[in-house]
């Protein structure tokens, strides 16, 4: 399994929201993107997406721009990757009649590994991901001195 450009993306710039919450001031495209390194006009479709999805919202005018629709703690990894996918891989079919005794096996550890990262990632939020970051941050400075 591998994480797409796409969600990676929008996990990023998601992650620098969520750094930004507590001043609710909403953030603008290009310094999100600036910030994460991602192109601008990506960025304003994947937000898009989000907006949609109920993630983040919108405000408009000179002092506008994106903030999370919830609080970083109340947004999971999952749902992120829901939204942007389309997809819930824990109600992927398992082929009820499999061609072989093979497949069938394959299906059902398949069924199983989509499972356990399903679960994964429902267990991270956005607020999580922030403390890994800056605790990663943190060790990174003290390396250093």
């Amino acid at each position: 399994m591998e994480i797409s450009c796409k969600s990676e993306y929008a996990i990023l710039a998601l992650i620098e929201m969520a750094s930004h919450y507590q001043s609710g001031e909403p953030m603008q495209i290009r310094q999100i993107a600036a910030q994460q390194n991602i192109p601008d006009r990506y960025l304003e479709q994947l937000l898009a997406t989000l907006r949609r999805g109920g993630i983040i919202k919108s405000q408009r005018g000179s002092k506008g721009g994106y903030f999370l629709a919830r609080e970083p703690k109340k947004i999971t990894i999952f749902e992120i990757l829901e939204c942007l996918e389309g997809l819930d891989v824990q109600t992927t079919q398992i082929d009820i009649n499999p061609r072989t005794v093979d497949s069938g096996v394959i299906a059902e550890i398949w069924q199983e590994a989509c499972q356990a990262a399903n679960s994964v990632f429902q267990k991270y939020s956005l607020q999580d991901l922030c403390e890994k970051r800056d605790s990663r941050r943190q060790l990174d400075i003290m390396y250093y001195i």
